[in-house]
């Protein structure tokens, strides 16, 4: 590998380090308490209840679909921001 390509992949395994460290973070925060969270997932992503052509975890069908759901740590939906704005506890 170059140079180039170890930087990038330290990089990126950082990231994701620091990713999942607020994720655990987040879960002590709340005792473990989950809620839904819809608009936040990606396609095929979603936990469930991904709306009428759908049977429930892993079928929507686009990014960030209005009426798909993933559990997220209690009291952090609304602060997940996407392309298309932030997560809701309703479906969108």
């Amino acid at each position: 590998m170059n140079t180039r390509n170890i930087t990038l992949t330290a990089l990126t395994l950082a990231a994701l380090a620091a990713g999942a460290a607020q994720a655990a973070d987040n879960m002590k925060k709340t005792g473990g308490e989950m809620e839904k969270c819809y608009g936040v997932s990606l396609a095929g992503k979603n936990d469930c209840a991904a709306g009428a052509g759908t049977s429930c975890a892993g079928t929507s069908k686009a990014d960030y679909q209005g009426n798909a759901w993933r559990n997220v740590a209690k009291g952090t939906c609304a602060s997940i921001k996407t392309p298309k704005g932030t997560g809701s506890l309703k479906p969108i």
